[in-house]
Parts: structure tokens; C-alpha cells; sequence
């Protein structure tokens, strides 16, 4: 049953701490437009993808106005486009075109799915896919892009590591009259999951039903100030009022979800319960860490407040919802929060402390920058290096990385909105390339033989 003190607790948490479903995306399978003539798949793209997702902007406004709750983005995520255009045998260029034409049309904010499955080799499609990423991302507004490279069950296919290196500094070249923005839209990951509901490494797995709405939720200031009540708690203490507080947090989530679901007429999916950081003061996964009792994010001590987070999150939202999936628990996208930015400016943050971090929380080493003359061969070592920390700790890492072409460290780019600005870090300037031009496949570690 719900009360007054419920109520009045949310509309606090919604006007004062920041809260809010960061986003509703809908999932959807273009498996049945696969055709040898791209035009015509093209066109079934189109189609399908305005048909299914005609109404999720209306439906994701009504409901924000009917319960006050805030619903930031409204997203779609397709089938890896790599599937869908293999049987076309040429550029797939044009899918990335579709797919910013729909997501314009039905006014959607972002659109994922322009992807490849990698981790294990190089099907049809795949290579011609990662190869127009840099195009793709320059010439359309919406589209957003993701790779696979490794698994725990598969390893690390190490020349996908050394081609998305060169991909990933290719699309910043291209989009450099947009400080590299392209760079923004692409993730490089291990142990990617199907329903991921955000963005840039949403896409529809192929076992996931024709179409689904999947929610993700946000509320790093909601934690920070249920810590802040409690200045004198001991860790203990700290990790209860952290999953008290995810349960609260992703009820909201669940009750959107179900709602959108059942007035879309699409399957309700997942909740991703976790914390996303923006830009806005007060809205910082970093400043919950200090709250914890940090001096600054990046102090010794970070990674061990970092674990505690996430733990909690997940045990606290999981109670709150039928069913919790993507990525949940906490993000640190360097140039999305607030705390990180003062943390990289003033130096305690370095990337170094940003990969050990990756080992205990959502993600990887997301939204950063380096400085332009970053090589192919490092930002591939990069890579490597995270998606062997997800490979043996079997979870998902990714590397959201952005070479500042023309830009050097202690410089910055600025996107505003929720993708916010990067101070540029310095990075180790040792070579890999020996390493990295081995190629082949990183084998799988000992634990992947669960059967």
C-alpha cells in the first residue's frame, strides 16, 4: 500500500536529489528484414522501426506528466547491424542512414545498434560493419554504435582490439570540427549483454523477443543525500542505507516500465538499476564515494568505496523489481560527472585508478579523453587491457575512449548536455604495438569451463 510519506519522499528525491529514469528504450528485432538488396532491407528497417516505436515518445511524455517522474531519454535498440546486413555483400552505410532517419522520425534521442559481435572471430558482415564505423558516425546525428570483442567463454580476439584502435581514432578525426564526438558514440566491450538499455553500447540480442521496453534508471544524488543524513554511520551502516535506497529508486523504475509496457502493448524487459551520473551538481557517482569518506575520488580507498556501492546497489534494487538486468549498479563516465571532472582536473583521478576501478563496478573506462597524438596501437592496448579485466572477472568492461585530435593534456572537449565536457588525461606513452600486432585470440581463462 502506498502512503503519504512515500509519495512525499519521491517528490523530494525527484525535485531536490535529482531523480529520474535516465531512459525508456525500446528493443527491437530486425531479424525479418534481412534481405540481399539493401535498399529494399534498408527500407524494411525504416519501416519496422517507425511502426514499432510510432508512439514510445508520447507514451514515455504522458506518463512523465501523469507521475511527475522525470524520463530524461527515449531511446531505441535494434539487432546488431552486422546480422542484418551480412547478406547484403556491400557497405552497410546505408543502415546507419535508416536508422537516424527513423529515430528522427518517431523523435527518439539516441538509436544503438550499429554492432558487431566479434569476440570469438569475424563472420560475414563484420568486418565491412566495424570498418564504416567512422563514416557511419560522421554523417548521421542519432546513430550509435558498439563492439564486441571478448568474452569470458571466448577470450580476447586480439585483432579486433587492433582494428577497433584504428576505428576509434579514425572516428575522431572525422568528427574533429565536433570536439571527436563520433568517438562519444562508440564502445569497445567484453561481455556485452543483450538488454542494455543504455547508450552508446545498447543493442537488441538476438534472444530477446521482437520488441521490449527496457528501463534504466538513475539517482546518484539520492544516495549521496540519504549518506548525508547519517555523517557519523559505520560501513555497515553505509551499505544498509545505500540498498534501502536502491530498493526506493528502482521501484520508480519498475513502475515505469510496466506502465510503458502496457500501454505500448510491447513486453516489459528489464530494469538496469544502475547509478548514472550527469554533469548537473549534485548528481555525481564521485561525490557519493567522498560522502563515504573519501578527501577527493581517486584517494586511496576509492576502489574499495567503489565495490561497496556497487554491491549495494544491486542488492537493494534487485528486491525492488520483477526483473533487473543490462548493466546495473554503478557508471564512471569521467566527462558525465561532476565529482570525476574536478577529481581528473586536479590530478587525483588517473586513468590507471579509473582501470582498477573497472574492476568492481558497471562498466569500464568510459568517457575519457586523451590527448590527440594518441596511437591506434595504444588505444588498442587500452582496450586489451580492459576487456581482460571483464574476461577474467566475468563481467562486462567496455572502453568509451575519445582521442582529442589536435588537443593535448591539461586541455579539454566540450559537449554539454548529459555527455558533459573531458578534461584530457595523460596516458602512458610506452608502446604495445609488439604486443598488439601478435594478433589472433587471447584464450579463455580456466573458470570459463562451467559444464
Amino acid at each position: 500500500m502506498i502512503n503519504l510519506s512515500d509519495i512525499l519522499e519521491t517528490i523530494r528525491m525527484i525535485q531536490d536529489e535529482n531523480l529520474d529514469i535516465r531512459t525508456i528504450t525500446m528493443g527491437i528485432s530486425l531479424l525479418d528484414c534481412i534481405d540481399t538488396d539493401i535498399d529494399r532491407a534498408c527500407e524494411k528497417v525504416y519501416e519496422k522501426i517507425t511502426r514499432k516505436a510510432e508512439n514510445l515518445v508520447r507514451v514515455g511524455t504522458e506518463i512523465e506528466k501523469e507521475y511527475g517522474i522525470p524520463i530524461i531519454n527515449k531511446r531505441i535498440s535494434v539487432t546488431p547491424i552486422a546480422m542484418v546486413s551480412a547478406a547484403c555483400h556491400e557497405s552497410p552505410i546505408k543502415f546507419a542512414k535508416a536508422m537516424d532517419r527513423a529515430a528522427a522520425a518517431v523523435g527518439v534521442n539516441l538509436i544503438g545498434g550499429y554492432s558487431a559481435l566479434v569476440q570469438k572471430g569475424f563472420a560475414a558482415g563484420d568486418r565491412e560493419l566495424i570498418e564504416s564505423i567512422p563514416e557511419a558516425l560522421a554523417v548521421t546525428e542519432r546513430v550509435c554504435s558498439s563492439v564486441n570483442i571478448g568474452s569470458t567463454k571466448a577470450g580476447i580476439n586480439l585483432d579486433a582490439c587492433r582494428m577497433m584502435g584504428g576505428i576509434v581514432r579514425k572516428t575522431a578525426e572525422l568528427t574533429v570540427d565536433n570536439d571527436c564526438f563520433g568517438a562519444a558514440k562508440l564502445v569497445v566491450f567484453c561481455n556485452s549483454v543483450d538488454d542494455n538499455p543504455f547508450m552508446a553500447g545498447a543493442y537488441h540480442g538476438v534472444g530477446e523477443p521482437d520488441c521490449i521496453i527496457n528501463v534504466g534508471v538513475s539517482g546518484p544524488g539520492v544516495v549521496r543525500s540519504a549518506l548525508k543524513k547519517n555523517p557519523d554511520a559505520n560501513i555497515n551502516e553505509v551499505a544498509n542505507i545505500i540498498k534501502t535506497t536502491a530498493y526506493k529508486i528502482t521501484r520508480v523504475g519498475q513502475l515505469v516500465g510496466v506502465t510503458a509496457s502496457e500501454r505500448l502493448g510491447v513486453p516489459f524487459g528489464i530494469v538496469d538499476l544502475s547509478l548514472a551520473p550527469t554533469p548537473v551538481v549534485g548528481d555525481s557517482v564521485a561525490h557519493i564515494l567522498e560522502e563515504i569518506g573519501l578527501e577527493q575520488c581517486g584517494a586511496p580507498g576509492t576502489t574499495a568505496t567503489l565495490a561497496l556501492l556497487n554491491d549495494a546497489v544491486k542488492k537493494g534494487g534487485v528486491m525492488a523489481c520483477s526483473s533487473v538486468g543490462g548493466l546495473s549498479g554503478a557508471f564512471i563516465p569521467v566527462s558525465e560527472d561532476a565529482g570525476m571532472i574536478d577529481a581528473a582536473v586536479s590530478g587525483s583521478l588517473t586513468i590507471e585508478k579509473l582501470e582498477a576501478m573497472t574492476a568492481v563496478c558497471s562498466v569500464g573506462l568510459d568517457m575519457i579523453a586523451v590527448p590527440g597524438d594518441t596511437t591506434a596501437d595504444a588505444i588498442a592496448g587500452i582496450i586489451a587491457d580492459e576487456a581482460a579485466i571483464g574476461m577474467v572477472n566475468s563481467k562486462t568492461t567496455a572502453v568509451r575512449i575519445i582521442p582529442a585530435i589536435g588537443k593535448k593534456e591539461g586541455e579539454e572537449l566540450d559537449w554539454g548536455g548529459l555527455f558533459g565536457r573531458a578534461p584530457i588525461m595523460r596516458i602512458n606513452t610506452k608502446s604495445p604495438s609488439r604486443f598488439i600486432n601478435r594478433g589472433g585470440q587471447i584464450p579463455a581463462p580456466m573458470h570459463s569451463l562451467k559444464n
